[in-house]
């Protein structure tokens, strides 16, 4: 492996980073802002004695670390980003008594930390003992009364402009999943009136079949050949027709899984989970494609609020027999209990005669397999088949 290669996957980002994030909104990933950091080489001229070799040799140690400490944290998860707040924020503490260019570090660790995937109440505690250890050290060093108090209030006053912008675009991500529902609920209305017209269609069709075995009953003793012609015709259009309600059908059933697909990667989205699923079963039964619509909101949720994860996925897996979920995520696993949200999907999957299976060790994720069968499902929702095969039968 060559360094350009090694230095490319070492800058790899992470599905919950802040350079993956970017690259969502639009941005390049290598978008990094470091419009603080010239107050690095504006320091020396407040200071007398200005540009010197020893603000030299400082600059020349530390800021490339600076840089590349904090290219890195652009890309790896959020949720180890606070160690390269604390190594970077090192850069300010240990060279503060001889080199105070080096108090931009401090701001940019403080930055940093408004982007670490934790709670408000930590990020917001990690940040005041960041502030608290600089201002324990700048006493330490002899700085004046204005530095010890400037500092943490400039960084305090920058670092809420950030978290009111977080906040914003958790808002902005929960209304756009708030659309998404809107939109599959206007989604269902117009199944449900696809329905109708589904029922109006085969109202026309069977007053045209009962018109058409009318008329060879009446046929049947003056001209045989006639009737039959007639029972050919009414056969045809019955076969036709059923053909038509199977395909409208299907392509009805088949958003109800796909919109709650969708509604699920908005609403992992809105926590930098990214949602992964490959192509979807057509022609469900109408009861397990509602069980697994069901259970997949039921997973997703859990996947949202309790696994720490950054990936999910959904694959499907489909035999004549029966059809294979699995709906797994990489979060910190370790589920040893069904809760409500759990033991409900396994209630839901036994009422249409499936299984399901959890599979989650400590800090490896979690996997649920489900396994639902298909031809006792299939005999229920077309029970017209062996009639029609019946009709077929004699006729012939």
């Amino acid at each position: 492996m060559t360094i350009t290669n090694a230095i490319r996957l070492w800058f790899v980002p992470a599905q919950d980073s802040s350079a993956r994030e970017d690259t969502r909104r639009g941005k390049s990933p290598w978008a990094i802002h470091l419009l603080w950091s010239f107050w690095i080489f504006l320091t020396p001229l407040l200071d007398s004695e200005g540009y010197t070799l020893h603000w030299l040799m400082f600059t020349l140690a530390t800021y490339p670390v600076f840089l590349l400490l904090y290219l890195k944290a652009h890309f790896v998860s959020c949720r180890y980003i606070h160690f390269y707040a604390f190594a970077v924020a090192s850069l300010t503490l240990l060279t503060l008594r001889w080199y105070p260019s080096g108090l931009s570090y401090l701001v940019f660790s403080c930055t940093m930390l408004t982007k670490w995937r934790a709670s408000y109440r930590a990020r917001i505690g990690l940040l005041l003992l960041t502030n608290a250890a600089y201002i324990g050290c700048a006493w330490w060093a002899g700085y004046p009364g204005t530095m010890l108090i400037s500092i943490p209030v400039m960084t305090l006053i920058i670092c809420t402009v950030i978290f009111v912008e977080i906040k914003n675009r958790e808002r902005d991500a929960a209304l756009r999943l708030s659309q998404e529902e809107v939109r599959r609920l206007a989604a269902t209305a117009e199944r449900e009136r696809i329905g109708r017209d589904l029922h109006d269609l085969l109202g026309h069709t069977l007053s045209l079949i009962t018109l058409k075995l009318e008329l060879s009953r009446k046929l049947f003793d003056r001209d045989s050949a006639a009737a039959r012609r007639e029972l050919e015709e009414a056969e045809r259009v019955a076969r036709h027709a059923l053909a038509e309600v199977r395909a409208a059908v299907t392509g009805i059933r088949s958003t109800d899984l796909a919109a709650e697909l969708a509604s699920a990667r908005l609403l992992l989205e809105s926590s930098a989970v990214h949602l992964d699923y490959g192509a979807l079963p057509d022609a469900l039964p109408q009861d397990v494609e509602r069980t697994l619509a069901l259970v997949i909101r039921e997973a997703m949720t859990n996947i949202h609020r309790h696994a720490d994860a950054t990936e999910a996925g959904v694959r499907f897996v489909r035999t004549e027999e029966k059809l294979d979920m699995q709906i797994s995520d990489n979060g910190k696993g370790g589920l040893v209990a069904h809760g409500n949200g759990m033991s409900g999907m396994c209630e839901r999957v036994r009422a249409i005669g499936g299984s399901l299976q959890v599979d989650s060790p400590p800090r490896r994720g979690t996997r649920v397999l489900i396994s639902v069968p298909l031809r006792a499902q299939k005999a229920l929702v077309w029970p017209e088949a062996p009639a029609e095969s019946r009709l077929a039968g004699s006729a012939a």
